[in-house]
């Protein structure tokens, strides 16, 4: 029995987890671009491209998951003497969490996955890649790695994507070596011949695999614990995480004690599935590095997986954004929406590529009343997704005196997040929210009308692309300084 009393108190921990990631690396790009006419030439699209995005994909997607959880990555791939190879390394030396052990080989070339994507839309994937079994000599280069790096390691990973870097003699290997070493694997499988991976303590298929590997129904979750029990005595695994996309997980231990745990998938719009499977392997691996108990490690991960299916492309959640899914039932939803800045801007993404319109306001919100309540309805109703800008304590002090604010930042945040008018809170320290303004590009800017339009902070920003600023109705009667002035007397 684990000694960490929920999900909740074990995202804290995660940042201690230190875990070997095994597999098949490749380069991710996502060209961005725009449709507007069909070629002359042939009935085809003519794709503008606006930009590129290159990221660590494949074992990479699991390692920079873990990163972004706050664990620390040993990482044992291969790669190709190509441009690709280059990028990845570059894109390594950004990561510091992560610990690369790159093995050379001319046999074949660095997987590269070019997805073209237009209005936020994929339109088609372009695959470069080399198919090959990596060679006996380097098999043994990997297990020498692989072998050094479990002493400091508490969970091993095989990522497999069947490119040839976890051959079958290799996973009986590894595996064989981390059960010397009492370190447990997961293993994210590939095919449908799961015996290869026999000693592992746990492997993730997902539904289609899990059908393929046992030709079996699994269409409810009976059908799918007979399955994954099937999977357990043939291929002499611990337990098995199946991953249902919308409908969540079911997790089947091999003890006769435990009875499946079936967990519902979270209600999030679904915008993109790529690599939700690498998500929760590093969620529930880094968890399990921590001593999270199995069960739990499992909610974890399908907290992860649900965030992630949320966010374009191979997208990263962070421990922050975790602790808000899992705490999503206390008040309002309201940790959910105390964000980073830069987990705002994921979710403006997202919010724009569904036509959603984006507004913001901003303030020291010290001591909520009707006034401020008023004036979040009035912004609210401008636009459909309300972002809220908060000064810090520091700078509230600044523009209203040393004896401000009279609520730290955590309860100001805490109440807005509270409101269902409010859909993000962010805290910035500066004395103006004009970087965060430039940051979101808001389409509709709110202030109150005791303000001037030429008044307002970062309006001139906002109009120059096309944005609107709002002046909204001030409730008389109402401010922060008058009732404190109340309170005093």
């Amino acid at each position: 029995m684990s000694d960490i009393p929920d999900p909740v108190a074990a995202i804290d921990l995660l940042g201690n987890a230190k875990v070997l990631c095994i597999g098949d690396l490749m380069l991710d790009c996502f060209v961005a671009g725009d449709v507007e006419r069909i070629s002359p030439e042939a009935p085809i699209p003519i794709f503008r491209i606006s930009g590129e995005t290159k990221m660590l994909g494949g074992a990479g997607n699991v390692a920079r998951n873990l990163s972004a959880l706050g664990a620390s990555t040993e990482f044992i791939a291969a790669i190709g003497d190509d441009e690709a190879a280059a990028d990845v390394k570059e894109l390594f030396r950004s990561a510091p969490a992560i610990t690369p052990h790159l093995l050379l080989d001319k046999d074949r070339s660095t997987s590269i996955k070019t997805r073209f994507v237009a209005a936020h839309q994929q339109m088609m994937r372009a695959d470069r890649e080399t198919v090959l079994p990596l060679s006996p000599e380097k098999q043994q280069e990997v297990l020498g790695l692989a072998k050094e790096a479990m002493k400091s390691c508490g969970v091993v990973i095989l990522s497999d994507y069947g490119k040839g870097v976890l051959t079958p003699s290799g996973v009986e290997d590894l595996i064989a070596a981390a059960t010397k070493a009492g370190r447990p694997v997961i293993v994210d499988p590939k095919g449908d011949n799961f015996t290869r991976y026999r000693g592992a303590s746990l492997i993730t298929p997902n539904l289609r695999e899990l059908a393929a590997a046992t030709r079996m129904p699994v269409s409810s979750d009976e059908e799918i614990a007979s399955a994954a029990c099937t999977i357990i005595a043939s291929c002499g695994v611990d337990a098995v995480l199946v991953t249902r996309s919308a409908d969540g997980m079911t997790l089947v231990r091999s003890s006769a004690k435990k009875t499946p745990d079936h967990f519902a998938g979270e209600a999030r719009e679904v915008f993109d599935v790529s690599g939700a499977g690498d998500t929760a392997v590093a969620t529930l691996a880094a968890a399990v590095a921590v001593g999270v108990d199995l069960s739990d490690a499992a909610q974890l991960a399908n907290a992860a997986a649900g965030i992630s299916v949320g966010k374009a492309g191979t997208a990263v959640v962070h421990a922050s954004e975790l602790l808000g899914a899992l705490r999503h039932q206390d008040l309002l939803s309201g940790d959910a929406k105390i964000v980073s800045l830069a987990e705002a801007l994921e979710r403006v993404n997202l919010w724009h590529s569904k036509d959603l319109k984006v507004g913001f306001t901003n303030g020291c919100f010290d001591l909520l009343h009707p006034g401020h309540i008023s004036l979040l309805d009035q912004a609210k109703a401008a636009c459909d997704r309300l972002i809220v800008g908060l000064n810090s304590d520091s700078s509230t002090a600044r523009l209203k005196g040393k004896s401000r604010p009279v609520q730290g930042e955590s309860a100001r945040e805490t109440v807005l997040a509270s409101l269902a008018s409010v859909d993000l809170v962010v805290v910035f320290s500066e004395d103006t929210p004009i970087r965060m303004i430039e940051a979101i590009r808001p389409d509709v800017l709110v202030k109150g009308a005791d303000y001037r339009l030429d008044e307002v902070v970062g309006g001139d920003v906002v109009k120059g692309y096309g944005g609107r600023v709002l002046l909204a109705e001030i409730e008389t009667g109402h401010s922060t300084t008058s009732t404190i002035a109340k309170m005093a007397k």
